[in-house]
């Protein structure tokens, strides 16, 4: 069972300035959700119930989120208001929070690897919030979950991305194991197309053992001057298995402008109740 599932949360969110610029972009919402809620019940979903943050400047409305708001839930108990906090109160309860700060924005190996002091010697998931991910039969870290039980090796998870647009994403290289999965060779992070060794992108879901910490301290910066995950994957990949699967189900990648639109339309679409038929 892996009970532990770390958010790197610190980044700046400028894609979305002005709204970002003292809001985070987790906390941006999907309808009436914020992004970081729909991470956080993925990770429950998959058995993972502490949570853990790595945060920022300008971050405490996280925090705060996932903690009681007694003038508000004083001022709408016993109205119909009470029952958006329904969500929220069942996380609360069911999870354990904890939060540590990315002092310096290096990347984000450089995150995870500050979260160890959250995580200690166990293997963990890891999830990007702003990546937005519907899955097929059951949640794409929940199906990650199964796959660790087989296998015990860290798991990235993939999508197949257009080759123009490879160099937005680390790509990994390696041979089929079975369907949908990849034993990986190599990784390389944001390849334009002509040195892309494949298409198969990496997205924000991970399970991780703890033996990544090891590699992250020992790594010097990548790409851009940071400590990338990718690299220290690479040095996995070196010694021992590292799987690539391909998810089942459906991404919105809600760090850009386009897809927060697509996946506002998208849930919006599932809330919404059918018209009512004329007779």
């Amino acid at each position: 069972m892996i009970s532990k599932c770390l958010f790197p949360v610190a980044g700046y969110g400028t894609r979305f300035l002005p709204a970002t610029k003292a809001m985070p972009k987790e906390m941006m919402p999907i309808v009436n959700k914020p992004l970081i809620q729909y991470g956080v019940q993925e990770a429950m979903d998959a058995g993972m119930r502490q949570i853990a943050f790595v945060t920022g400047r300008s971050k405490r409305a996280i925090e705060d989120h996932f903690d009681r708001t007694y003038e508000l839930e004083e001022q709408i108990s016993g109205t119909k208001a009470e029952e958006n906090l329904l969500e929220i109160r069942q996380l609360m309860q069911s999870c354990t929070f904890s939060y540590t700060r990315q002092v310096q924005m290096k990347g984000l190996g450089d995150a995870i690897r500050t979260g160890e002091t959250l995580i200690g010697d166990q293997p963990f998931g890891v999830i990007l919030a702003d990546d937005l991910c519907i899955g097929e039969g059951k949640p794409v870290l929940s199906q990650m979950v199964e796959i660790f039980a087989k296998y015990q090796c860290s798991i990235v998870a993939v999508e197949e991305v257009p080759r123009e647009e490879t160099e937005k994403y680390g790509i990994i290289s390696g041979k089929q194991l079975e369907e949908g999965l990849f034993i990986v060779e190599s990784m390389i992070e944001k390849p334009p197309a002509h040195e892309s060794p494949s298409n198969h992108a990496i997205i924000g879901r991970y399970i991780l053992t703890p033996d990544i910490f090891d590699n992250l301290r020992n790594l010097p910066p990548g790409r851009n001057g940071e400590i990338q995950i990718t690299d220290a994957l690479n040095v996995q990949a070196k010694k021992k298995m590292v799987i690539g699967y391909q998810f089942k189900g459906r991404r919105f990648d809600c760090g850009s402008l386009e897809g927060f639109v697509a996946a506002t339309n998208y849930f919006f679409t599932q809330m919404k109740p059918d018209p009512p038929i004329n007779r």
